[in-house]
């Protein structure tokens, strides 16, 4: 039985790549911070590893026997006073540098898409430092780069729900949200066929003035959609990080830096976000 080792495994998607790996007859090796509360929180692993990627000297062992290695660790809101740099960064460096000692075969990383165009954020710096040093790495490597998860979108569900949804530009800028579990197929397909590098989205193709009017929709709602030059977003990308703490401004500096970019990976999955959003308001009522 192979064994698959997983960073990032109680986030968002880490579950989704625990849940299929289990499934598929893998031994699911998860990184943890806590075993009992992985447990109760229904994680699926096969085994818990306790560790922090921050803290190498913890990691001592963890890959002993793996055979891969996936790593969505990152943060995009600051917790415990840790930055871009000492988390999706240097975090995934002391995960990789176990993996070489441990002579892992594989190695695959969860990055975004579109960080060439992006170099000023912190986030999509770090990560895209990471992506440089596994690149470089003498280990077999995956990349993959999604355009953004379902669970991102609700802030235009939030908005919606407020009344009102408010866009730069003409919101004729397009991009494809993908599920968490159409991901981790995508994941698991693109190391199997030894991919290096996948640029992915969801199968709908959405301007974000259609994004818009969808979370209206589901509400049950007219859609009330105010349009802001594209102005206001660059001021707000160079005057946040003077005028709001890091845990502000990180994660608002991505999503305006993404809002001015056509964020449209490769199209695949079965999961639609009209869907998503629809499932999310049904649980409220």
């Amino acid at each position: 039985m192979k064994t698959v080792f997983i960073a990032g495994a109680t986030g968002y998607l880490g579950r989704h790549i625990a849940k299929l790996y289990l499934s598929s007859g893998w031994h699911v090796r998860a990184l943890v911070r806590n075993s009992e509360q992985a447990r109760v929180s229904g994680l699926d692993a096969s085994e818990y590893f306790v560790g922090e990627a921050t803290r190498p000297e913890t990691l001592r062992g963890a890959m002993d026997g793996v055979d891969l290695v996936i790593s969505s660790l990152g943060i995009t809101r600051q917790r415990d006073g840790l930055t871009y740099e000492e988390v999706d960064y240097q975090a995934n460096v002391n995960l990789l540098e176990e993996a070489l000692a441990a002579k892992v075969g594989h190695f695959a990383y969860i990055h975004v898409l579109n960080a060439d165009k992006m170099p000023d954020v912190p986030l999509v710096a770090a990560k895209q430092a990471f992506a440089d040093r596994l690149d470089a790495a003498p280990i077999t490597s995956t990349i993959v780069a999604p355009s953004g998860f379902f669970s991102d979108m609700a802030d235009f569900l939030n908005m919606a729900k407020s009344g009102r949804v408010w866009l730069f530009g003409t919101g004729h800028l397009r991009l494809n949200p993908i599920d968490g579990s159409d991901l981790a197929r995508v994941v698991m397909s693109a190391i199997e066929e030894g991919r290096t590098f996948v640029p992915v989205g969801g199968p709908d193709i959405f301007t974000q003035t259609e994004l818009a009017e969808a979370a209206f929709a589901a509400l049950g709602q007219p859609a009330k959609i105010t349009y802001l030059p594209d102005l206001t977003r660059r001021l707000a990308l160079k005057i946040l990080p003077w005028v709001t703490p890091a845990h502000v401004h990180g994660p608002a500096l991505f999503f305006l830096s993404a809002m001015g970019h056509e964020m449209v990976g490769e199209p695949t999955g079965i999961e639609h976000i009209a869907d998503h959003f629809n499932a999310l308001v049904a649980e409220e009522q």
